[in-house]
């Protein structure tokens, strides 16, 4: 239930597979919120750990938390993820609430963060979808990221219910980037995204490393890129940035060469045609805008040095 009626109600869902090392952090860090939601549904993908009584531990004192049981299946991708999503959401779809998030298993937070994101909906009636920015080991998705403050990372996720409706929910495809389908069309139907600054969240398994190494989870992102109908230009740029980080050189010459394996092998794009142009066209204006900020530091800097 809400803590607080002076909030926009909203309702979770969390779709968990072998979830058994953090999902205990996850649902500390949502039962200890100022503002509670409608009902959680957590849904349990067919796991083989622990990850189920865990969740079962908590369901009396919290009435408010539903754990929604699904078979077993052998290979973990993305559609599955949408699929467990969908049982979650035919759990609270016919409840009154105004907000709805995607949460992962493996993040945590602090106490206000759903009351700081819901005050962001209620000021901003055009806001669609917002999130903050995470951080992992080594990471901070505003650091580090090149997406930039209007890409809100899928492992937190909310979604008015006016936009949520109007862009048919999650998309599912094996290969991912549901969350990233769900934001864009959002945001070429008019609506507003945004990645909050002021708030973060720690994700404790870093990006796409579930059952993988890092340098091959960006060699799949380098596909990803290529599938979501990203502009080669905008790869480029991606590249150079990637080779800078952790690890260095090879993680960006891995997502280049995962960009170009799907582009020889023209991998079928999930996404429409105008999503595509949408997409490409943000991308570059970005491009435009880190090419003139680049140029007025460089000025700035030309002018510090004459007068010194």
């Amino acid at each position: 239930m809400n803590s607080s009626g002076s909030h926009l109600s909203y309702v979770l869902i969390t779709p968990a597979r072998n979830e058994e090392a953090f999902i205990e952090k996850t649902i500390k860090s949502v039962i200890q919120q100022t503002v509670l939601p409608t009902r959680w549904a957590i849904v349990d993908d067919g796991s083989t750990d622990s990850t189920p009584d865990i969740v079962s531990g908590y369901l009396l004192e919290h009435p408010w938390i539903e754990l929604v049981r699904r078979p077993q299946r052998s290979d973990r991708h993305f559609a599955g993820k949408v699929h467990s999503f969908n049982a979650g959401f035919e759990k609270v779809k016919d409840l009154p609430w105004e907000i709805v998030g995607n949460l992962d298993a493996d993040i945590s937070f602090e106490n206000d963060h759903f009351e700081f994101l819901l005050r962001k909906f209620a000021d901003n009636p055009a806001l669609g979808v917002a999130g903050t920015v995470f951080r992992e080991d080594g990471y901070s998705s505003e650091r580090d990221s090149f997406e930039g403050h209007k890409h809100v990372a899928g492992q937190c996720q909310l979604f008015r219910r006016s936009c949520w409706e109007e862009i048919g929910g999650y998309v599912p495809h094996r290969a991912g980037g549901i969350d990233w389908m769900a934001v864009t069309t959002a945001r070429m139907m008019g609506w507003e995204t945004e990645s909050f600054r002021e708030k973060w969240f720690f994700h404790y398994r870093q990006l796409g490393t579930a059952e993988r190494s890092v340098v091959s989870s960006l060699f799949s992102y380098g596909e990803k890129d290529y599938y979501l109908g990203g502009h080669p230009v905008w790869e480029v740029f991606r590249v150079a940035f990637r080779v800078t980080k952790p690890p260095i050189v090879i993680g960006g010459v891995a997502l280049g060469l995962g960009f170009c394996w799907a582009f020889l092998r023209r991998v079928p794009r999930p996404v429409s045609r105008e999503l595509m142009a949408f997409h490409r066209t943000e991308q570059l204006a970005k491009l435009r805008g880190i090419m003139r900020s680049v140029v007025r530091f460089k000025r700035v800097d030309n002018f510090n040095l004459a007068r010194n």
